[in-house]
């Protein structure tokens, strides 16, 4: 161990800078995990702490926010014999003061759910208001009040609803202590969804009484499902969508930093290749390099991997301090996710120090002793100057740089091209109903939980400058048995925006409990004309077959508007509108108009409709932070070449130096070298881009989302990305070149 550790302090630099590319994947894995289990362990404590036996909700939703059952279910679940108590609960995600995503829950007045929020300020929800706090209460929790620093007698702005803060409760979870409380019909009108919970907590009068119950559901209710607490908290769709996105960005981190922790101990085997051959001629086994420097790369991992711990706890801690998203705390770091962590750098380290260590122990002894750096054989390419033929003589060690940008820019460009692939469908899909004007409502969460009321699509209808407006609904939702996300689509069979899909089987809407299917939906789930299909509980029967030139479109169905609504559980509610106008020329217009007039509502040209669209602006945020996180690890790994390539050709620079080489030519040729990696790197990641783009179009779940849309600019940025790369990881290695003194750097051995 001592000798490791000495190996690694000599060289200071190449070892910080490798550990420093690991420690960005595992901050990645930590902190975005860590987010992963708050949101699991909310609704695992939530459920657990109601003192439930069982919940009913719709099935096969996304996520509780997009579960809906009607309201009088209640009453009847009372009425049952093996009931002790049923309360209803309505879940809404939505946007607040600088929270893109808020949770606000309703309970009724009699809920035994009330009874987890204990009081820490103030008075309860359904208690006597204090004289001088008028407006419509709302309670808040302790880490929302103290992020968003809000008191009671404070008011909360929600959406475009400002509620006045009767008190501040605490439950002990940081998920349900991120959110506000509302009285359940408080909560319905804000959500627009009249009459409708999420789901109903049960208690029973028996625990043995569950199989009876079931029975009598199923009979009385085939459209919902019923149970466990643990088991409803766990199949939550939205827990495994995270998941997977903790795994996809950490795991790129973890590979780019991976890249470069192999690059960095091979390069520690060439350049100690006398010192192995010292080593084996005192007697030293094989098995015993092989040790020394596996063990190396291990430490180096854990090292890494310990940074990284620590680094994703302070990002938290950050985070907790501007943000409520999904009660982002840093007790959500658990033991089990530094373990799987530690797990991780572990493999890497014993997996990126295999070949390396394998190779130092192959040495022969008397081939180490004679070995003065550099190749013995110097080899040439026809063509190119110093910096082509520098990076070739060097090629295991550029291949393996080359191999982290490209990562890094086809990463970034595939999912820049998919996020611009959706804005484009989008605006297709609004575009192909022939309206000018698009429609939602304003500061909301996610486009699918947009909620108008058709009184205001019968307003705008009445203007003189429209010739017909036409609501729209839509949701999506899990379906069981192949986890494929099916899109539902509703429409007024006799509007215009229907109008769009061609049918090649059978014919258009002409009534509710009709479906049409996308082509692709259609071979999925093996159904024709004629066929029934079940869309969590709710039968429909397929009436027609259709095809759109957008691909998520082609995974899923048009139903009428009314049972769209009925569906997600808003009642004369649209998610958006399309207006038509008699003269396209006055859209500008009367967009400014509609959003002086109904304060509600955010309308925008359908041509700009998709790219404000909050689901599309939450992306790109995304889009961003994986950018950065993959730029700082692609970067560091650059970095730690350009050290090495300074640190091997110390002595070759010295003799350009004394051969009169001024300091500002031995600049331009560092930078032009890590210029070049980058450019190659950037070509590289281009090529990778198509190639990730085929592996997802490939995946089941994810291929009809996944439809790119490629534009030069695009590929202008990937190359300008790539050059900024190496430009910034030989910076610092060209500057260090310059300062080398002639004199010394001929002594160097």
């Amino acid at each position: 161990m001592r000798i490791i550790l000495k190996n690694l302090l000599r060289r200071k630099t190449r070892t910080v800078l490798t550990v420093l590319g690991i420690c960005v994947g595992v901050t990645a894995i930590i902190a975005l995990g860590a987010l992963a289990d708050g949101f699991k362990a909310g609704y695992g404590s939530m459920v657990s702490g109601s003192k439930a036996d069982l919940v009913l909700s719709q099935p096969d939703a996304m996520d509780v926010s997009y579960s809906a059952v009607d309201e009088t279910v209640g009453a009847e679940l009372e009425a049952m014999p093996e009931v002790e108590a049923a309360s209803g609960m309505l879940e809404g995600l939505t946007q607040a003061e600088g929270e893109p995503l808020f949770i606000v829950f309703g309970y009724s007045a009699d809920s035994f759910m009330l009874d987890r929020f204990r009081i820490k300020e103030g008075v309860g929800l359904y208690e006597h208001v204090p004289r001088g706090l008028r407006g419509t209460p709302a309670l808040l929790g302790s880490v929302a009040a103290e992020v968003m620093d809000k008191q009671v007698g404070d008011t909360l702005r929600v959406t475009t609803t400002t509620y006045r803060i009767v008190g501040i409760y605490e439950t002990g979870d940081a998920f349900e202590d991120s959110a506000a409380l509302l009285r359940l019909e408080d909560a319905q009108e804000l959500q627009g969804k009249n009459r409708q919970v999420s789901l109903f907590y049960i208690r029973l009068k028996e625990p043995n009484l569950r199989a009876r119950l079931e029975e009598r559901i199923i009979r009385q209710w085939q459209d919902l499902k019923l149970s466990g607490t643990t088991e409803f908290a766990d199949k939550l769709s939205m827990q495994a969508i995270l998941q997977a996105l903790v795994w996809v960005i950490g795991g790129l981190a973890i590979v780019i930093g991976g890249v470069g922790m192999l690059n960095a101990q091979l390069m520690a085997v060439f350049e100690r290749t006398r010192e192995i051959g010292v080593l084996r001629a005192m007697g030293w086994s094989r098995r015993r390099v092989l040790g020394m420097i596996l063990g190396e790369s291990v430490l180096v991992c854990l090292a890494g991997g310990v940074l990284g711990i620590l680094a994703g706890w302070l990002l938290l801690l950050a985070l907790s301090q501007v943000t409520v998203l999904m009660g982002t705390r840093t007790g959500n770091i658990g033991f089990g996710m530094i373990a799987q962590a530690m797990l991780v750098v572990l493999v890497m380290g014993l997996v990126g120090g295999l070949y390396p260590s394998w190779r130092a122990s192959r040495l022969p002894p008397v081939e180490a002793l004679r070995y003065e750096g550099g190749s013995s054989k110097v080899r040439r390419l026809p063509v190119g100057g110093m910096a082509v033929q520098s990076l070739w003589q060097r090629s295991t060690r550029s291949l393996l740089t080359l191999g982290a940008i490209a990562l890094t820019v086809g990463a970034i460009l595939a999912l820049e091209a998919v996020v611009r692939g959706f804005v484009a469908s989008f605006t297709d899909m609004a575009t192909g109903t022939q309206a000018d004007i698009m429609v939602r409502q304003a500061d909301v969460a996610d486009v699918t939980l947009s909620s108008i009321d058709e009184r205001v699509v019968d307003s705008i209808s009445a203007m003189p400058e429209v010739r017909t407006a036409a609501g729209v609904a839509f949701t999506g939702l899990i379906l069981p048995d192949s986890g494929v996300m099916f899109v539902v689509q509703g429409y007024a069979p006799n509007e215009f925006a229907i109008q769009r899909f061609h049918i090649v089987g059978g014919q258009m809407l002409t009534g509710n409990r009709q479906i049409l299917l996308g082509e692709l939906m259609a071979d999925t789930l093996k159904r024709g004309v004629g066929d029934v299909v079940e869309l969590s509980g709710m039968r429909f029967r397929v009436v027609g077959i259709y095809e759109s030139n957008v691909g998520w479109e082609q995974m899923g169905g048009v139903t009428t508007l009314r049972d769209a609504q009925n569906f997600i559980g808003r009642p004369r509610k649209a998610s958006m509108i399309g207006v038509k106008l008699e003269d396209p020329a006055h859209a500008q217009a009367l967009v400014e108009r509609i959003n002086n007039e109904y304060p509600g509502v955010y309308a925008a040209l359908t041509t700009d409709f998709a790219e404000e669209m909050p689901d599309i602006q939450s992306s790109n945020a995304m889009l961003d932070g994986i950018s950065l996180m993959a730029i700082a690890a692609g970067g560091l790994t650059v970095l730690n070449t350009m050290m090495m390539a300074v640190f091997e050709r110390t002595r070759e620079i010295g003799v350009l130096r004394a051969l009169g080489w001024r300091r500002r030519a031995v600049l331009r040729m560092i930078l032009r070298e890590s210029a070049l990696l980058g450019l190659l790197g950037g070509l590289a990641g281009i090529v990778l881009s198509f190639v990730l783009i085929e592996l997802m179009q490939m995946n089941v779940s994810l291929g009809s989302w996944v439809d790119p849309a490629w534009s030069w600019d695009i590929f202008a940025r990937a190359i300008l990305l790539s050059l900024l790369l190496g430009a910034a990881g030989g910076l610092y290695p060209a500057y260090r070149a310059t300062r080398l003194q002639p004199v010394e750097a001929l002594r160097y051995e």
